[in-house]
């Protein structure tokens, strides 16, 4: 009996079309990226991202209604779509295996910034594979829409918020805005700088009320008074200054701190005592032994401040023991928040705890490193997105679809467990 082989291109369309349809988009991609360069979303401002978003839907549904073509139930049907994401996914897997950069200098000729792989999500493969991953799903919905039953909700919930949250995440990006405040104490701010150096005047201002900060504990270690590096080079020790009585051991030297005071100010050239006022910096009185000659070595250190002089504790001619700056543990912005309608708010702005003003989202960005808990100002990302909402709506129906996918299937599970 002679077997039927089907040759490659005979309706209808499976895996190996759409496998070699999206191999061929990647390419033209590449090509187009090699000779024009990555995808300025800046051309996809409003209202042009949402006339296209509507182009997009209206071809949807021109080709749901020739739904019965051979070409749209490819287009929309399972081969095509998992293809899609399985091209996604290797833009992913390369854009993870890959550092991105926000611009690429134009003596970069490098094959990774040459394809886009350094700059994946502006890059016209990804593009082009974003474009038609819209097109194929949203021919899909219009399709079952056209049979429209109220038994497929969950179909429509997770496929609807699919679409709404890939559309308003992708061509929605290209209206938002990011800018970075710096804000004096004491000051109302409105104005920020561009990329390119610009001054803008935003419809958002900002006080400084106070900045705040914790500290952890400061460390103890060991340095070469020449090179300043740590001992031993090879793996330096550090001593962690937490709640007395603290001891250890740094290099060959026994350490015991007698006293630690977290906020010191100097008593007198060698001496220090606890006050809690700003430009107070850590402090500790602290007792050395050299295991190698039984030496003993006693007094305060600090690692000071902009307000202070450091202080250390010299071990020999070639050593010393010394107090590292302590890591910041939390900082806050006081702020109030002013907008051109005249309407005011209070906010305590912290890192991973933003505030959201309007359309506007504020996160704690940074402060004056070098000064510290000093700083006399901060910094304060303002994010400007006005699709935000859509991506929320597009996150709960998704959601929403998906619990009720699996709580059918487990209804459906249960039906036959009975029957059987």
């Amino acid at each position: 009996m002679e077997e039927n082989k089907r040759s490659m291109w005979q309706f209808p369309w499976r895996y190996p079309e759409s496998i070699a349809f999206v191999l061929g988009v990647l390419v033209v991609g590449y090509v187009l990226q090699a000779f024009i360069g990555s995808f300025d979303f800046s051309l996809l401002l409003w209202p042009v991202n949402g006339i296209l978003g509507g182009v997009v839907i209206l071809l949807s549904l021109l080709l749901a209604l020739k739904r019965k073509n051979p070409i749209v139930q490819w287009l929309s049907g399972v081969p095509m779509a998992v293809s899609l994401i399985g091209g996604l996914l290797l833009l992913g897997l390369l854009m993870g295996l890959t550092p991105q950069v926000k611009h690429i200098h134009h003596g970069d000729t490098s094959p990774a910034s040459v394809l886009g792989l350094r700059q994946m999500t502006t890059s016209w493969p990804f593009v082009l594979l974003y474009f038609f991953t819209l097109l194929s799903l949203g021919t899909l919905i219009m399709r079952r829409l056209f049979h429209f039953r109220i038994a497929d909700y969950a179909f429509y919930l997770n496929h609807i918020g699919l679409w709404l949250l890939l559309f308003a995440a992708g061509w929605g990006a290209a209206d938002m805005k990011r800018y970075v405040m710096h804000i004096r104490e004491g000051e109302v701010e409105w104005r920020v700088y561009n990329d390119r150096g610009d001054v803008l005047e935003l419809p958002v201002g900002i006080r400084l009320n106070d900045f705040t900060m914790e500290e952890y504990p400061p460390q103890l270690t060991v340095i070469d008074r020449e090179t300043g590096n740590a001992q031993p080079e090879s793996k330096p020790d550090y001593l962690q200054l937490e709640e007395l009585p603290v001891s250890g051991r740094l290099a060959h030297w026994d350490i015991e701190v007698e006293q630690y005071i977290h906020q010191a100010i100097r008593n007198s050239d060698s001496t220090y005592h606890e006050v809690f006022m700003p430009g107070a910096s850590p402090a500790a009185l602290v007792k050395t032994v050299d295991r190698t000659n039984g030496e003993i070595s006693r007094g305060w250190i600090s690692c000071g401040n902009r307000a202070q002089l450091y202080m250390t504790l010299p071990l020999t001619n070639e050593y010393m023991l010394v107090m590292t700056q302590p890591e910041p543990k939390r900082f806050v912005s006081d702020i109030n928040i002013y907008t051109e309608d005249g309407t005011e708010a209070h906010a305590l702005l912290a890192v991973n705890k933003p505030h959201r003003a309007g359309p506007w989202m504020l996160y704690q960005y940074g402060y004056d490193y070098e000064a510290g808990k000093l700083s006399s100002y901060t910094s304060i990302e303002l994010v400007y997105d006005p699709w935000v909402v859509a991506v929320y709506i597009g996150i709960i129906l998704l959601a929403a679809g998906s619990a009720c996918m699996l709580w059918i299937g487990n209804r459906r599970k249960e039906a036959t467990d009975d029957v059987e």
